[in-house]
């Protein structure tokens, strides 16, 4: 009998503690900015009642509503992973509930990201183990693939292949590939820096202000 999950290649490194350390002090609007604003998932919740996600991608392309290939998954990632699920989008049934956050969190996994249902809202609501997921359902999922590990997917509209580097937050996921990090981190501190400095501007509560009056001047508009 043919082998329902096919693990395509080496299994992706983990980030680096300090870049970790740096994607944790960085919003995702910070990044989504520094990405042309044309990067990002779309259509996914955030389970996970407090806890930011920042880790490496180790993927699945499953059969909408077969968990089989996560299970495979689960035993192959390392602390730093977050299992990135493709389930095509269905709402179905639940591709992971509480037994296997449970046991994500006893391997130190960083998250996970699921276009499919989950169930068991109220663990992951309770916690801070991350959880994005396309919608919730009480049906349970099955369990005879096919499934594919390590191979590019489709999350919520973006490309997201092994090892990019995960993202996420209140405000969404940004997924970038690891390439591209060094010049992300700096340009999302700069950007943060900016903030800081228009924020302290309209804290002194100056009627005009330079980021917003330079602006409108610069398009010619009085006001």
């Amino acid at each position: 009998m043919p082998n329902p999950v096919l693990v395509s290649s080496a299994i992706p490194p983990v980030l680096s503690k300090s870049d970790d350390r740096a994607l944790r002090e960085l919003a995702t609007p910070l990044l989504s900015d520094n990405l042309d604003r044309l990067v990002g998932v779309t259509g996914l919740l955030r389970y996970n009642g407090r806890g930011k996600l920042v880790g490496t991608a180790l993927t699945v392309k499953t059969r909408p509503g077969d968990n089989l290939g996560m299970y495979v998954a689960m035993t192959l990632m390392q602390a730093g992973h977050v299992l990135v699920v493709d389930g095509g989008g269905d709402r179905n049934n639940a591709l992971a509930g509480d037994l296997m956050r449970a046991y994500a969190v006893s391997r130190g996994c960083a998250g996970f990201v699921i276009d499919g249902a989950i169930r068991d809202v109220a663990a992951f609501v309770a916690g801070d183990f991350p959880c994005y997921a396309r919608g919730a359902v009480h049906r349970g999922p099955y369990k005879s693939g096919p499934a594919h590990i390590n191979v590019p997917v489709t999350i919520g509209g973006q490309v997201v292949n092994p090892g990019d580097v995960v993202v996420g937050d209140e405000d969404g996921l940004v997924i970038v590939a690891p390439d591209r990090l060094p010049a992300l981190i700096a340009g999302a501190n700069a950007k943060l820096r900016a903030e800081q400095a228009i924020m302290a501007e309209i804290e002194a509560g100056a009627p005009h202000q330079s980021w917003l009056h330079g602006l409108l001047d610069g398009m010619g508009i009085q006001v």
